[in-house]
């Protein structure tokens, strides 16, 4: 089969599409032909900094995917062949991930497609999907009627994100960077847009909760957002991101105000063989599936490339300012 492969860590020229053997599924895995990959973040970073199982190279990235179930294992008992699927999978060194034609995945980690998107917006979905479910739901804990802070509502994790706590019941305030932005995180029924260049969001949040602070902010971004967004959540208020906090964090603000840190990695199942939440996010998924269908949730995706051009979709991706998600197609 043709599969992207990770070369060495660099630059995205290190990603090169080669012939490899195609996988054969055992036991309780499903042999799926893949007809969308999604690109996310985490698949740059890894390119660039290297896998999480070094030892393990060439690699194939991509934890995202979408296909129909060609074949399965001898213990099998979710899927059939020809049934559509969708799941986050592979693509962090240990097996290969999902820019291929073809991949191997435990049928426990996967649910049905939704029926009425595309394979390409169903690749797209997975892992931002879970990543939104597990800060906002188990990590935020949010509650129906509470007030929510979703920094970079544009993007990936935070188009899904402010959907869910919506269909959660919760308020939500967003930030983005332009009308272009504003408008898309509108229709997914943003109650405040912050304009993040222009406006102080702390100021906004408070000026939105008449000077509590929201009870749950949900970081997407990284860097000093973290810190620069403990003023924004209430007393004994919930942050969570889904970024390692930076080193030099200034955690005074946070400890005096009595908030709950949440740190959120979709990817700890999988990297610990978590057997357990591997079901829970394949469980995720198929109750989003759900939503989709029912038209309450959907998926954006911003551009499309073709398998063999996974060095521009990484290029794109690292650019930022990404609307929604970015997807491979075979």
């Amino acid at each position: 089969m043709k599969a992207i492969l990770m070369t060495a860590v660099g630059k995205p020229e290190v990603l090169k599409l080669q012939e490899v053997p195609q996988p054969i599924p055992t036991n309780k895995e499903i042999l799926v032909k893949i007809f969308a990959a999604g690109v996310n973040p985490i698949d740059t970073k890894i390119r660039q900094r290297g896998t999480f199982f070094p030892e393990q190279m060439p690699a194939i990235l991509g934890c995202d995917g979408a296909g129909i179930v060609e074949s399965v294992g001898n213990d099998v008992q979710k899927f059939g062949v020809g049934d559509e699927v969708y799941f986050c999978y592979g693509g962090l060194g240990a097996s290969p991930g999902n820019y291929a034609e073809y991949i191997t995945v435990d049928e426990r980690c996967a649910a049905l497609k939704p029926k009425s998107i595309s394979f390409t917006a169903a690749a797209a979905a997975p892992l931002v999907l879970i990543t939104a479910w597990e800060a906002l739901y188990e990590r935020g804990r949010l509650e129906p009627g509470e007030k929510v802070l979703v920094h970079a509502g544009a993007g990936g994790v935070g188009h899904v994100a402010i959907q869910l706590a919506k269909l959660k019941g919760a308020e939500v305030a967003t930030t983005v960077s332009s009308q272009e932005k504003a408008n898309f995180v509108t229709q997914l029924g943003a109650d405040r847009v912050i304009f993040y260049k222009e406006t102080d969001f702390v100021a906004s949040v408070l000026d939105w909760t008449n000077g509590e602070g929201a009870d749950l902010v949900f970081d997407t971004v990284g860097g000093d957002t973290l810190e620069k967004s403990f003023p924004a959540v209430r007393l004994y208020g919930d942050i969570v991101t889904i970024l390692e906090p930076k080193a030099n964090t200034v955690w005074k603000v946070a400890r005096n105000r009595n908030l709950r840190i949440g740190l959120e990695l979709m990817l700890t199942p999988l990297l610990l063989g978590n057997v357990e939440s591997l079901i829970h996010h394949g469980n995720i998924l198929q109750q989003c599936a759900n939503w989709i269908d029912a038209g309450k949730l959907k998926i954006e995706v911003s551009q499309t490339f073709p398998l063999a051009s996974a060095a521009k979709a990484h290029a794109l991706v690292e650019a930022g300012s990404v609307l929604g998600k970015v997807v491979l197609l075979n």
